[in-house]
């Protein structure tokens, strides 16, 4: 516990930062406090100094990323990610920008474009990569640090972890820098925090993949005609691996009310948290929503979290029954 003299933090904290860095084949690590939103802003704050200029994907922003682009009044260059003209176009300019942030997971149902390719092409470039890999550790082969990345930041609460542990990977200079604006005593993640963080990545890659198996009977089943009420399902990534429900009536709100009574939980405490055990009935993200307004009332997206897939597809049907005669 506490600011140690030799490390300005918890030397046991040192250790599981030590043995992250080294799993995913990093310079340095740095845990902090406020969760996958905290580890963004750490890394952006260590990373970009305040009015620089930021190549982003054109698509909305998850809103807590939004405020951190606000609060450091940052000059967003949007180029779409899928197109790699836009790209080069966007950085061919006198002014172009020396920084990016790549959301890894989607943030429009029709993302295509390939982590890989838009890393190499920023990094040939000369531009620094940021990376926001919340919802995509344990399901993706690499990172975005495992890429070449200059840094990249996660929630540790949404890998099983205890509650506003962030993870912040990348080059040595930078996660000096987080620690070092990190100093004070009362913002670090103290000894047991950490190890409870790492225990509970040992549990992850197993849980991720029943999850995804699920997923895909889920949507399998629904494809198949099995819930009557349903005009289609797709597994998408709407910022979690989830099924995406439409439906034959205006019925999402009602539904997803419904599915409360017969067991579904309708909003998140932390996606995927260690809290989470139903499965979880919701509306679309607000991202997603801004780009598809016109799927609010006929759509919401199934999360089995760590439910079979009778018991998702028991709730399913039980809730437009019960929406459908409201």
């Amino acid at each position: 516990m506490g600011v140690t003299p030799e490390w300005g933090h918890p030397e046991t904290t040192k250790k599981v930062e030590d043995v992250l860095a080294d799993f995913f084949g990093t310079e340095a690590c740095a845990l902090v406090q406020g969760a996958g939103t905290g580890a963004i802003r750490a890394m952006l704050d260590a990373g970009i100094s305040s009015g620089e200029r930021l190549l982003v994907h054109d698509a909305p922003p998850y809103s807590t990323s939004r405020h951190t682009f606000e609060s450091k009044g940052l000059k967003l260059v949007r180029a779409d990610f899928n197109r790699p003209e836009e790209v080069r176009s966007a950085l061919d300019t006198a002014d172009a920008p020396e920084y990016a942030l790549v959301q890894h997971s989607r943030q429009r149902s029709e993302d295509s474009y390939r982590m890989e390719d838009i890393v190499e092409a920023l990094r040939g470039a000369g531009v620094k990569v940021f990376t926001d890999e919340n919802y995509t550790v344990f399901k993706v082969p690499k990172i975005g640090v495992e890429l070449g990345a200059t840094a990249s930041a996660f929630s540790l609460f949404k890998l099983l972890g205890p509650v506003g542990v962030g993870c912040v990977l990348g080059v040595e200079a930078l996660i000096t820098q987080v620690h070092s604006m990190n100093y004070s005593g009362g913002g670090q993640v103290q000894g047991p925090q950490a190890l409870d963080a790492l225990r509970s990545l040992v549990l992850v890659p197993v849980l991720w993949a029943v999850q995804a198996a699920v997923v895909d009977e889920v949507a399998e089943r629904l494809e198949a005609g099995e819930v009557e009420g349903v005009a289609g399902a797709r597994v998408a990534n709407g910022q979690d691996r989830m099924v995406m429900v439409l439906f034959e009536e205006p019925i999402a709100k009602q539904v997803v009310e419904a599915s409360a009574v017969f067991g579904a939980q309708n909003y998140p405490v932390g996606a995927n948290s260690r809290y989470e055990v139903a499965p979880l009935f919701y509306r679309l993200s607000g991202s997603f929503l801004e780009a598809h307004g016109e799927l609010a009332k006929y759509a919401i997206r199934v999360n089995p979290i760590r439910a079979g897939a009778d018991l998702v597809l028991s709730i399913l049907e039980r809730s437009i029954r019960e929406a459908s005669c409201s």
